[in-house]
This record gives C-alpha cells, sequence and structure tokens, in this order.
C-alpha cells in the first residue's frame, strides 16, 4: 500500500484571525462546499451531529451530492489557530480509493489579515493508490473554490452558487 499524500490550498483573507477561525469552524458545510469541482461533490447535508461543533470528540456524518457519506470526527482545536478532524468509514464512490483523511485548518496573521491554509492527508486504499494523484489535483481546485467562498462569506459578499 502506498503511503499518504498532503494536499493543501491556503488564501489571505482581510478579516482578524479570531474571526476567521470563530467563523470557520461551526460554519455550515453546506453553504461552505456547496459547488461542484470535476467529480468532486457538493457536501449536500450534515446529520447526526453530536453537539455544538466547538469541541474535541464531536461528532458528525457528512452527506455529498453523490450519495456517499464520511464520519467525520473533531480531534483538535486550539482557538484561534487551528483545528483538525477525521474523516472514516467513507461509503459511495470514493470508498474504493480512500481509506481515511485527516484534514486542518489553520489561521495565522498575515499583512492586514488572516491567512487561512485548509490541508487534506489522505490516506488511499490498495487500489486508490494509482489514482490518488488525480484525486489530491481535483482536490486543490475543490479547495480553491472553498477558500474563496469562505472568503466571500467573510467579508460580506456572500454571492449565489
Amino acid at each position: 500500500m502506498s503511503g499518504p499524500t498532503v494536499v493543501e490550498q491556503s488564501r489571505a483573507i482581510p478579516v482578524e484571525v479570531d474571526e476567521a477561525f470563530a467563523f470557520t469552524l461551526p460554519a455550515p458545510l453546506t453553504t461552505l462546499f456547496n459547488r461542484r469541482y470535476l467529480l468532486l461533490p457538493p457536501i449536500a447535508e450534515v446529520r447526526d451531529q453530536s453537539g455544538p461543533w466547538d469541541a474535541v470528540g464531536r461528532t458528525r456524518v457528512v452527506a455529498t451530492a453523490d450519495g456517499g457519506t464520511m464520519r467525520e470526527q473533531l480531534v483538535a482545536v486550539d482557538p484561534p489557530h487551528s483545528f483538525g478532524y477525521l474523516l472514516g468509514e467513507l461509503t459511495g464512490p470514493m470508498r474504493p480509493l480512500v481509506d481515511h483523511i485527516e484534514g486542518s485548518w489553520e489561521f495565522s496573521s498575515i499583512g492586514t489579515g488572516t491567512l487561512v491554509t485548509w490541508r487534506w492527508t489522505l490516506y488511499p486504499t490498495r487500489a486508490g493508490a494509482v489514482v490518488l494523484p488525480v484525486i489530491a489535483r481535483m482536490w486543490l481546485g475543490y479547495a480553491r473554490m472553498a477558500l474563496e467562498r469562505l472568503s466571500d462569506l467573510l467579508l460580506g459578499a456572500d454571492s449565489p452558487g
């Protein structure tokens, strides 16, 4: 089995670090990830959330528009610097390709704003190791769109779609 692949995307947003963190951690996933990028679907719904999305150990099920699901667990919260999560129990189209994913969001001061970095560490299945580079490239576009959306939401320039 191949080792994990790390992908990350960053965007500078002209808001304070505290504001960026406080908005992003509990942001509704269906609002933030509302668009498809190539084969990566938008998030259709979040269900079975174990409480406010603000503490280590919280869990929820994330359902994507292609019928897939994944169980998300919050594994680290360090306000206002970062939070991390684990995506496991994948179903749907990604199941044969990815065993689990470690994700993180980091927030740091840059100039007059915040550098927001979203990172995924993808752990492929044996079959998925071959196509993981393609998935990783698609994820970069998906993450770019999500960070643009986050910027729009934080700046109050919420545009449809």
